[in-house]
């Protein structure tokens, strides 16, 4: 049996040092791009793709449908342009579903 491949889905610039390590990269910097990248590693045999955040703010359907799977885990990742914040979300989301309760910033969303 085979390990699980790990996979990075974003723009050129923001994906660059991932190929340096040996993670397979999928530049994409529109909509149709990253749908067809999503639709690829769906495809394949890959246990984590790494999605800037960008990316997936681009293909928000995709990105769920891939979610709603068991594998891929997707794991939105700060682009070189910055954070637009939903790293943490999706991380608050998971525990407080684990948990019952939003442990990380309480009521106050900080």
């Amino acid at each position: 049996m085979s390990m699980p491949k790990i996979a990075v889905i974003g723009d050129r610039d923001s994906i660059l040092g991932f190929k340096a390590v040996g993670v397979i990269t999928f530049p994409a910097t529109g909509p149709e791009e990253v749908k067809e990248a999503l639709r690829e590693v769906m495809r394949g045999d890959y246990g984590v793709v790494f999605i800037t955040e960008q990316a997936a703010d681009q293909a928000r359907e995709a990105v769920e449908e891939v979610n709603a799977r068991p594998t891929p885990i997707l794991v939105p990742i700060p682009s070189s342009r910055g954070s637009l914040g939903l790293g943490m979300a999706q991380i608050r989301r998971s525990v407080e579903k684990a948990v019952g309760a939003d442990i990380l910033f309480g009521k106050e969303g900080r």
